[in-house]
């Protein structure tokens, strides 16, 4: 009963993201021959779009367009790649956009490179239907109740992604802020698991790794209520599942996306990653011995993303699955995986804090915070220019104010920072 009327309520909140919803799951009818066809023709009309009413994209891909004559490929399309984005960003405005109210969001980059993007109501509640759809995957309905573990702040207030107060009575959702944790932390959120009984958890993988490994090894019983966790933002490894599974009593979901194009992949029932192929086109080329993951949003006209190199690694694959959804599969590589840092006192600080301190500072090309030791850490960025020593002291105090008041910071300008064998960069590295 609670959970129909939770339902209802939100659906008078939010009709647009249920139109949205309602528009998403159509498509679920559709035959695999269909969703492909209807994609190549979203492909056009977006590229055709951004030509037309973008300055970015009418220098990039005007010529290429009218040289092509209606006879082009994705591939004979130019790469987009973060640099450009952070040197033109508001050439990939759409010209029926006022820059001066439109809102712009930041992602620290989960490969090392800050971005700034424009963003809308919109986009925002289109990405939040397409959530909804991936969560239906696991058997959740709209109005149960989800818990969310998230480590970025600004996600965990009240008007942010996962926002806070009546909003989210509304809407069955709960958010704990997890960018840090203890083990008096980790026993205060079990808790909060018990006594709230979500359907579904949501979060960074390493964070709900750790606090599984916390559940399994103090015997920790879980609410019945949960049939799916949520895995996102990092690379899902085994070991990882395996003890969420065993903790939490239920099947883990791996998640694809990212704060620029978010909703590109999802885990079905059945364990495989479906593209979303109604929301994105996904193309996996080989470069430096990897195969990079290029994604082009179909429905993003405010700041389109077109053959965007986004940083991560993976493969398209062959086979259809028998979950029911029609949309093709995906292996993802290894990519997000990132190092925990552990303080002098046992605290131990998510990835995504450090991400965040580096919101909007765009003039940065890349990055790395490097633990040298339990009380020292060191930044080191490839800037154009040296950052000024106000940015360097917001940095030091933030550091000594959330993660240790002790905590010696250090900022070094570097030519170039070194990749991993694998080839890929890691944004927070641990040598203690």
């Amino acid at each position: 009963m609670m959970r129909r009327l939770r339902h209802w309520l939100h659906r008078q909140q939010r009709p647009q993201r249920y139109a949205l919803l309602d528009g998403l799951l159509s498509n679920h009818a559709l035959s695999r021959d269909e969703v492909l066809a209807r994609q190549q023709t979203d492909l056009e009309r977006i590229i055709a779009f951004a030509a037309a009413n973008t300055n970015y994209y009418r220098d990039r891909l005007g010529p290429i367009l009218a040289r092509a004559a209606g006879r082009w490929t994705a591939s004979d399309l130019p790469i987009l790649r973060k640099d450009d984005v952070v040197r033109r960003l508001p050439d990939f405005l759409a010209h029926s956009a006022d820059p001066a109210t439109t809102k712009i969001g930041h992602t620290g980059g989960s490969t090392g490179k800050p971005l700034a993007f424009y963003y809308d109501e919109a986009k925002h509640e289109l990405m939040r239907a397409g959530m909804m759809r991936s969560y239906m995957g696991s058997g959740w309905r709209p109005g149960q109740k989800i818990l969310n573990f998230w480590g970025a702040r600004q996600d965990t207030v009240a008007g942010g992604v996962f926002g806070a107060g009546y909003g989210d009575f509304i809407a069955a959702e709960k958010t704990i802020a997890a960018h840090e944790f203890s083990a008096a932390r980790l026993r205060e959120w079990a808790r909060t698991i018990r006594a709230y009984r979500p359907v579904l958890l949501q979060g960074y993988a390493s964070i709900l790794a750790e606090l599984a490994r916390f559940v399994v090894d103090h015997k920790v019983t879980m609410p019945g209520s949960l049939i799916g966790v949520y895995a996102t933002a990092e690379v899902l490894d085994g070991w990882q599942r395996e003890v969420m599974e065993r903790a939490f009593g239920c099947k883990v979901f791996n998640q694809y996306g990212s704060r620029e194009v978010p909703n590109i992949a999802c885990e079905c029932r059945r364990g495989n990653m479906h593209v979303f192929t109604d929301m994105v086109y996904l193309e996996s080329v080989p470069e430096d011995g990897e195969d990079r993951l290029l994604i082009t949003s179909l429905t993003n006209r405010l700041m389109p993303f077109i053959r965007y190199d986004i940083g991560d690694s993976g493969r398209l694959a062959d086979g259809s699955c028998d979950c029911g959804w029609p949309f093709p599969l995906m292996e993802m590589g290894m990519c997000r995986h990132n190092d925990l840092i552990r303080t002098r006192t046992g605290r131990v600080i998510h990835p995504s804090f450090f991400n965040r301190l580096l919101y909007g500072l765009t003039q940065i090309e890349q990055y790395q915070f490097v633990q040298e030791a339990p009380d020292r850490i060191v930044l080191n960025v490839v800037a154009p220019m040296p950052l000024a020593a106000a940015i360097e002291q917001r940095l030091r105090d933030d550091i000594r104010r959330d993660v240790d008041p002790l905590m010696d910071f250090r900022l070094n300008r570097v030519a170039a920072i070194a990749r991993t064998a694998s080839g890929k960069h890691r944004f927070v590295v641990s040598r203690c």
